[in-house]
C-alpha cells in the first residue's frame, strides 16, 4: 500500500487547503475543512479518505521533497552520500516550525503516522531510502552484507530515533547523531557530518 492517489479537482483542493492549514500550524479539523470547501463532511471523506489518511497524505507530500531535495544536496558518494542525505533530512523535519508543532500537540498521532505501519508515511520513506541505498550498491560505491532494503529501514529508524528524541526519550533531537548512525551502519567509520547542526 502506498500513500493514497486522489484524483478529481475536490480532492485536489481539499489536499491543498489541509497542507495549507497543516504549514500554518492549525491542527486538521475536518469539520472546517469541510466548510471552507462548501461541502459535507461526507463528501471530503469520500475525497480524501477519514482525518488520519489525510494527515498521511499531508505529511509525505511534505516529507518526500524534502528528502529528494537533501540527497540532491550531497556531492558525496556511498555511505557518505546516504549519511548527508538522512542527516539533511533529519535536520530539515527539527528545524519545521509546523512539524515540531504537529509532533507537540498530537504527540501519539504523529508518531503512528510516521513511525509504524498504521499509515504508508514511514513504507513511503524506506522506499525512498532503498532506491537511494540500491543506487549507491549499482555505482559500486557501497558493498554490504545486507539487502538494500532491510538496510534503508534500518536507516529510517535511526533517522527516526534521533528526530523524535524528545517525544521518545526525552532527549534532544540531533540530526548529525541521525549521519554519524547511519554511516556507521553502512561500514564508515571516518565520516563526519556537513552542514548539519548537533
Amino acid at each position: 500500500m502506498s500513500v493514497p492517489r486522489h484524483s478529481g479537482s475536490g480532492s485536489d483542493l481539499a489536499i491543498d487547503s489541509a497542507r495549507r492549514n497543516f504549514l500554518a500550524g492549525n491542527r486538521l479539523d475536518m469539520q472546517k475543512l469541510a466548510a471552507e470547501l462548501g461541502v459535507d463532511r461526507s463528501t471530503l471523506f469520500r475525497w480524501v479518505g477519514k482525518r488520519d489518511e489525510l494527515l498521511a497524505t499531508v505529511l509525505w507530500s511534505l516529507a518526500e521533497p524534502t528528502y529528494r531535495n537533501a540527497i540532491a544536496a550531497t556531492t558525496r558518494t556511498g555511505a557518505a552520500r546516504i549519511a548527508d542525505a538522512t542527516g539533511t533530512f533529519a535536520q530539515a523535519l527539527i528545524d519545521a516550525p509546523y512539524f515540531r508543532t504537529f509532533l507537540r500537540r498530537e504527540p501519539e498521532r504523529a508518531l503512528r503516522l510516521l513511525t509504524t505501519q498504521a499509515s504508508p508515511v514511514q513504507r513511503e520513506t524506506v522506499g525512498a531510502t532503498e532506491r537511494l541505498v540500491q543506487q549507491e550498491i549499482d555505482r559500486g560505491n557501497l558493498i554490504h552484507p545486507m539487502s538494500a532494503h532491510d538496510l534503508a529501514y534500518l536507516i529510517t529508524r535511526i533517522c527516526e530515533s534521533f528526530v523524535y528524541a524528545d517525544i521518545v526519550t526525552g532527549e534532544t533531537p540531533d540530526a548529525a547523531k541521525a549521519a554519524i548512525a547511519v554511516a556507521a551502519l553502512l561500514g564508515d567509520a571516518t565520516y563526519v557530518p556537513k552542514g548539519i547542526s548537533s
